[in-house]
């Protein structure tokens, strides 16, 4: 198992948690994805879901406490030593900097960016679909009837509306973007293009991982 911390960054329809399941599976990663954690603890009914569901619903940044503390926690149970490749995580400096604290040695080992164009973002997120059970992505240009992976139901999530998106946008340009300078002073930043074909972006991402190892 390869022992590597990796954060991706990028805006909201960037490719993110499609990436971070390729390096999951490839290289035997932790895959943790923030949003698929608050999802579940809001279905859960659990203290940080029902505090967190206000925030999502209006398309906002939940509260930098309790991701943290939600996070955190799931890096824990798994162990801090094994690889983990997190996805949505951090997003405002004062989680990248809880990050560094929580973890032994020099905090992650990589950033990768990945970079689209607004108008396309909002094209991918304004046709996105998920599967209600197991969150696979899709467009409604090319899209099944129920989930090809687990046959699970598809449906627009709240914070994919138009309104939404553009909120969610603004959000990650003033609380998200300056991460990437932060993780560029570490020496830790490394950009891709995120606009080309997924197999493509998948190419760059694994290959800035194995320029690392």
């Amino acid at each position: 198992m390869l022992s590597v911390r990796i954060v991706l960054l990028g805006p909201p329809g960037a490719g993110k948690g499609t990436q971070a399941v390729v390096l999951a599976d490839q290289m035997g990663l932790v895959h943790i994805a923030s949003g698929d954690l608050l999802r579940k603890h809001q279905a859960r009914e659990t203290e940080l879901g029902l505090k967190a569901r206000s925030y999502m619903q209006s398309g906002l940044l939940v509260p930098d406490d309790l991701v943290i503390a939600m996070v955190l926690g799931e890096i824990g149970r798994d162990g801090n030593n094994m690889g983990v490749v997190l996805d949505g995580f951090p997003r405002t400096l004062e989680q990248a900097k809880a990050l560094d604290e929580a973890m032994a040695e020099n905090g992650i080992d990589l950033a990768i960016s990945i970079g689209v164009s607004e108008p396309e973002l909002v094209r991918r997120l304004g046709g996105r679909l998920v599967c209600r059970e197991c969150q696979a992505p899709y467009h409604q240009d090319n899209v099944p009837s129920i989930c090809s992976r687990c046959g699970g139901e598809l449906y627009q999530r709240e914070d994919d509306t138009i309104e939404a998106i553009h909120r969610r946008l603004v959000v990650y340009q003033s609380e998200t973007a300056p991460l990437l300078d932060y993780y560029h002073q570490q020496g830790k930043l490394h950009q891709v293009d995120g606009g080309r074909e997924v197999d493509e972006v998948t190419r760059l991402v694994i290959e800035v991982v194995d320029n690392y190892r």
